[in-house]
């Protein structure tokens, strides 16, 4: 989102479109999926576990830690991605409080 607009919006808006953005792609779920699964996973591994090139899934994982979901840690020379502690539960609470207010 732009900078300069994102003064006009919501709070809350900001923060359930930033979750949408997470689960706008179905690799983006895909990886999430798998690293929920495995707790931790390089980009090595889930390009050879979802069956799209590494620049592809780096892309989705860039998007992915953009939006404050993912921890990267290195290993060596390889970077394992972690899904942050709470967040899950934090995103499904947020879309929860969204849907009841559209809902109202």
């Amino acid at each position: 989102m732009g900078a300069t607009k994102s003064h006009i919006h919501d709070e809350s808006h900001i923060k359930t479109s930033r979750i949408a953005k997470v689960f706008a792609h179905p690799a983006r779920i895909a990886i999430l999926s798998h690293i929920v699964k495995h707790k931790q996973c390089s980009c090595i591994e889930l390009s050879e576990k979802i069956s799209l090139s590494q620049p592809t899934i780096s892309q989705h994982l860039t998007v992915i830690k953009n939006q404050g979901v993912l921890i990267g840690k290195y290993e060596g020379k390889e970077l394992y991605y972690t899904i942050k502690p709470h967040v899950i539960e934090e995103m499904q609470q947020d879309l929860s409080d969204c849907l009841m207010r559209l809902k109202s």
